[in-house]
C-alpha cells in the first residue's frame, strides 16, 4: 500500500529536475551534469543518486537525474537533456545488478525494491555497461563517468557467479572515462570543479578514488611503497592462484587508513589504474552530506506508488558509515572501507526531528543504525597502530586492543533522540554486533558501559524482534566467515532471555543464518541443525550463500584458496549439494525428514537422527507444522550502509515446498 503522500507544500525547485520542463522551471537552458540511475529518484539521503545531485548541488552545479532510463525504445531518455557542460554520470544503484535482479539458484527475481510498485524490468543486466555504451554512442566527445555499487566493486578482475567466468575490470567493457569508487561525494565535487577549471578528464590521472584506463607503458616495474602491481587478467583466467593472491592486496588497501597504495592491473592492451581511497569522511564532512536539503520523499511522479526501500526506511536515521567487522561474504569495508566516519550528535537530532515532522509520523523512530548498529562513534586509540595496520578486521579473529568499544556514546543518542517531542520510542532495526557490545576490554567502566548497552538496547529499542547474524554454529565454518564462536551467541542469548524476563517482555530474538558458505560440509549443516533444534529454533531468516564481486568468500569460492594462507577450502558449488545444505535449515518439517534421514546415513552421521527427530519413526505421510519462513536476501549484502541496505543479502524466503505460494 503506498504512502499518501503530501506535496502541496514543495516547490519544483526543491527537487533535482528530471525532466526538461523541470529544468525550465528552474530558469535554466542547461546543465552541468546529468545523473542516469537505475534506481528511482527519492530525495533521501538513504539513495545515493540523491547524495550525489545534492553534492554537487551544494557546490553550485546544476544537477539534473534521469532515474530508470528506458534502454529499449529510441532513447529519448538519454537524450532529453542533451549533452550536459561537464559530465554525464551513470550508477547502476544501489546494488549490483546481478544481485538484484538474480537469486542464489541464478533464477530471475520477480521484483525490485528500488522501483516504483517493486516491478521488475526497470533496468537491465549490468546498466553500468549498458547506460555508458548508449551514451558514447549518443555523444562520442562527451565525458562519462561511472560510480556507484557495481562500479565499485567490480574495479578489478572479478569473478561473476551469473555468467560464472572471471570478468575484467568493468571499464574495460564500459564505454566510460573514469570510475569512481567508494563513497563519492567528495570525488565527484572535485571531480566537476576541476573539469570546470579547464581541465581535460584524460588528463585527470590522480584523482582518488578513480580507476581509469592508462597505456600499459605506465606500469611500474615493479610494486614498491607507493604502487601494487597485481597480476594480469589474462593470468587470472589462466591460474586461479593469481586471482586469489590478486584479492588480498585489494582487499587490504580498501582498508587502509591513509587510503593505500596505487593499484595497476594489465587488461588486454591497457592498463587499469585505481588511485587510493580517501581517508574516511571526518565527521564534518558526513554532517555535512547529511545535513542537504533533502525532501526525505519520492519525486512526485511516482504520486501513489510505493517504492518498497523507501518505505523499509522513511522513519529511520543512518548514524555512521563503514565497518570494521570484515566478515567474509560482505562488501561494506571494499566500498566504504573499515573505518567508521560518526555524524555528530547535533546532525543525528536534527534529522530525527525532521523525521517527527512527517506526516505519516506515529511517534516511532524504525531504526538508529548503520552497516553495523552499534559502531557509533568507534575507532582505534592510536592512530600510528591503525596506520601500520593490514588487517581486514578488526573483530577477527578477537577485537583488536587498540579499539576503543565504548557504548557510551551511543547510548546517549539514543535516549536524546527518545526524549524529542513527538518521539514515543526508537529502535535498532540494523544488525547489531553482539561481539563488539559484549567484549571484555578491562577497562572497568567501560565494560560496565556495554553492559548496560545490551540491556537498555534489549529492554527500550527492540520492535518485537531483534536480528542477529551468527551466521553458523560451527567453529571452523565461522572462522572461514570472520565470525566469532557460536559459544558467543549462545551468552547473548542468555542475556537476551533475562533482560525479557526481568522486564515482562515477550521479544524473539532472530539470527541469521547462511547455508552452503565456503568451508561449509553437510555435516556442519546437520550440526547447525541439531544446535539450533536444542535452543528452540525455527529458523526464519536463511539464505544460500551468493556469491558476489569482491568478497574474500567470493574469491575462494571461485579459486578454492583462500587468500590469505594459500590453503585449499572445500566449497560447495553443486546445485544439489547447496540443495542438500538448505535442507537442514527446515529439519521440522515433515516433508524433508526422509531425505535427512538418508542423507544423514550417508554422510555418517546417523547419530544425529534422533536428537533431530526423536525415536518416532517417519511416517510415509506426514501433515506439515506450521510456522513461520523466510530466507535472507543476498541483495542486503551488500549494503553500503547507509540506509537501506544495500548489498548483504536479506529476503523472504520461499521455505519448505509445502508452505510455498503458487
Amino acid at each position: 500500500m503506498p504512502i499518501d503522500i503530501d506535496y502541496s507544500n514543495l516547490k519544483p525547485s526543491d527537487w533535482l529536475p528530471t525532466s526538461v520542463k523541470e529544468m525550465k522551471a528552474l530558469g535554466w537552458d542547461s546543465v552541468d551534469v546529468v545523473l542516469f540511475s537505475g534506481d528511482a529518484y527519492v530525495d533521501h539521503p538513504s539513495f545515493a543518486a540523491a547524495v550525489i545531485g545534492r553534492s554537487l548541488q551544494a557546490a553550485g552545479f546544476r544537477v539534473a537525474i534521469v532515474p530508470q532510463p528506458n534502454w529499449q525504445d529510441d532513447l529519448r531518455d538519454f537524450r532529453k537533456f542533451g549533452r550536459p557542460r561537464l559530465f554525464f554520470g551513470i550508477s547502476a544503484g544501489a546494488m549490483d545488478s546481478m544481485v538484484n535482479h538474480y537469486t542464489a539458484s541464478r533464477r530471475r527475481r520477480s521484483d525490485d525494491a528500488y522501483t516504483p510498485g517493486g516491478r521488475h524490468g526497470a533496468r537491465p543486466d549490468y546498466p553500468t555497461i549498458v547506460y555508458s555504451r548508449i551514451l558514447r554512442e549518443l555523444y562520442p566527445d562527451a565525458p562519462i563517468v561511472a560510480g556507484g555499487i557495481e562500479a565499485s566493486l567490480r574495479r578489478f578482475s572479478h569473478y561473476d557467479y551469473w555468467e560464472d567466468r572471471l570478468r575484467p575490470s568493468i571499464i574495460a567493457d564500459a564505454q566510460a572515462d573514469m570510475l569512481l569508487y567508494g563513497m563519492g561525494e567528495k570525488t565527484i565535487v572535485e571531480l566537476a570543479r576541476r573539469l570546470d577549471a579547464g581541465e581535460h578528464i584524460s588528463d585527470i590521472t590522480d584523482l582518488r578514488q578513480s580507476v581509469l584506463l592508462r597505456p600499459l607503458s605506465e606500469i611500474p616495474g615493479a610494486s614498491d611503497e607507493n604502487n601494487i602491481v597485481l597480476a594480469s587478467y589474462e593470468t587470472c583466467v589462466a591460474d586461479k592462484r593469481s586471482q586469489s593472491t590478486n584479492f588480498k592486496h585489494i582487499e587490504q588497501q580498501s582498508n587502509r587508513l591513509d587510503g593505500g597504495s596505487t593499484i595497476w592491473q594489465a587488461t588486454g592492451k591497457r592498463a587499469v589504474k585505481a588511485n587510493p581511497m580517501h581517508p574516511a569522511m571526518t565527521q564534518g564532512e558526513i554532517d555535512a552530506s547529511f545535513d542537504l536539503p533533502y525532501t526525505r520523499l519520492p519525486h512526485p511522479r511516482y504520486r501513489g506508488k510505493a517504492i518498497p526501500a523507501y518505505e523499509m526506511i522513511r522513519h529511520s536515521v543512518n548514524m555512521h558509515r563503514g565497518c570494521f567487522g570484515g566478515c567474509a561474504f560482505c562488501t561494506i569495508s571494499a566500498h566504504q572501507g573499515k573505518f567508521i566516519a560518526s555524524r555528530s550528535k547535533e546532525s543525528i537530532i536534527r534529522e530525527a526531528r525532521q523525521v517527527t515532522r512527517m506526516p505519516d509520523f506515529k511517534g516511532y523512530i524504525s531504526d538508529l543504525g548503520g552497516p553495523s548498529a552499534n559502531m557509533y562513534g568507534m575507532s582505534g586509540r592510536d592512530k600510528e597502530q591503525c596506520a601500520r595496520c593490514f588487517r581486514p578486521s578488526c573483530l577477527h579473529p578477537l577485537p583488536c586492543r587498540n579499539l576503543n568499544t565504548d557504548h557510551g556514546p551511543l547510548l546517549d543518542i539514543y535516549r536524546s533522540v527518545d526524549a524529542l517531542p513527538g518521539v514515543k520510542k526508537s529502535f535498532v532495526g540494523s544488525g547489531v554486533r553482539y561481539d563488539l557490545s559484549m567484549h571484555v576490554t578491562g577497562n572497568a567502566d567501560i565494560d560496565r558501559t556495554n553492559r548496560r548497552y545490551n540491556e537498555e538496547l534489549i529492554r527500550n529499542h527492540v520492535s518485537g524482534r531483534l536480528k542477529v547474524a551468527p551466521e553458523h554454529t560451527s567453529d571452523s565454518v565461522l572462522a572461514v566467515m570472520r565470525k566469532p564462536s557460536f559459544k558467543l551467541f549462545k551468552e547473548f542469548k542468555a542475556i537476551f532471555d533475562r533482560v525479557n524476563s526481568q522486564s515482562g517482555l515477550r521479544q524473539q530474538l532472530i539470527p541469521y543464518f547462511i547455508s552452503s558458505h565456503p568451508g561449509c560440509t553437510e555435516e556442519a549443516m546437520a550440526e547447525l541443525a541439531v544446535e539450533t533444534k536444542s535452543l528452540d529454533f525455527h529458523l526464519e531468516q536463511v539464505q544460500d550463500f551468493t556469491p558476489t564481486p569482491m568478497t574474500v568468500a567470493t574469491e575462494i569460492y571461485y579459486t578454492g584458496i583462500h587468500p590469505y594462507t594459500g590453503q585449499e577450502v572445500f566449497c560447495p558449488t553443486d546445485a544439489n549439494e547447496k540443495k542438500r545444505q538448505r535442507m537442514f535449515f527446515f529439519w521440522y518439517d515433515p516433508e524433508y525428514r526422509r531425505e535427512i534421514t538418508s542423507s544423514l546415513h550417508r554422510i555418517g552421521r546417523p547419530d544425529l537422527i534422533t536428537r533431530l527427530f526423536g525415536d518416532r519413526p517417519p511416517h510415509r505421510y506426514e501433515t506439515p507444522v506450521p510456522h513461520r519462513t523466510g530466507a535472507r536476501n543476498p541483495r542486503q549484502s551488500q549494503k553500503t550502509g547507509s540506509k537501506p541496505a544495500v548489498q548483504s543479502d536479506r529476503r523472504q524466503s520461499k521455505g519448505p515446498r509445502k508452505n510455498r505460494k503458487p
